[in-house]
């Protein structure tokens, strides 16, 4: 297969950094890379642009780590509650999804990304829990929260 050589000029997930140089297949690059302007070839011309995208990359970790350390802080001060519909004995109707931890966390005003969750399974029990949450790729926060029920739990009559 045809190789091509090019420039990222942002970051493309499982690919590379801003301003790095990779070598990708010719119809990765032709259909998807280059008409998104994710990316340019490589030539003459385009490697004066590389040092100006290095330090612009640098200063975006940069901010970016400070912002998720900023998080982190707000994030080991919370501990949320989360309420839910109970049948008899405390069982569940349904579970508590990335998505409701990540809506819960708003109103709180911290704001992650439902994919900054790391959440194999949904939670489907009553009690505490804790989350994980990756906010920066060297920055992993572990959020206490529980799971209770929104009215009072009837034990089961046998």
């Amino acid at each position: 297969m045809a190789t091509q050589e090019i420039l990222l000029l942002q970051p493309v997930d499982n690919l590379g950094a801003e301003g790095e140089t990779v070598s990708v297949r010719a119809g990765f690059a032709r259909n998807y890379l280059l008409p998104r302007n994710l990316a340019v070839p490589m030539n003459q011309s385009n490697r004066r642009y590389i040092d100006s995208l290095n330090q612009r990359r640098a200063q975006r970790e940069c901010d970016e780590l400070a912002e998720a350390e900023r998080t982190a802080a707000q994030l080991k001060k919370t501990s949320i509650a989360i309420a839910v519909k109970t049948g008899e004995g405390g069982k569940m109707f349904g579970s508590v999804t990335a998505p409701s931890i990540v809506d819960r966390l708003n109103e709180d005003g911290i704001t992650i990304t439902r994919k900054q969750l790391l959440l194999a399974t949904p939670i489907k029990e009553l009690g505490k829990h804790v989350v994980e949450v990756k906010l920066h790729a060297d920055l992993q926060v572990k959020l206490n929260m529980e799971v209770v029920s929104e009215n009072p739990i009837e034990e089961d009559e046998e």
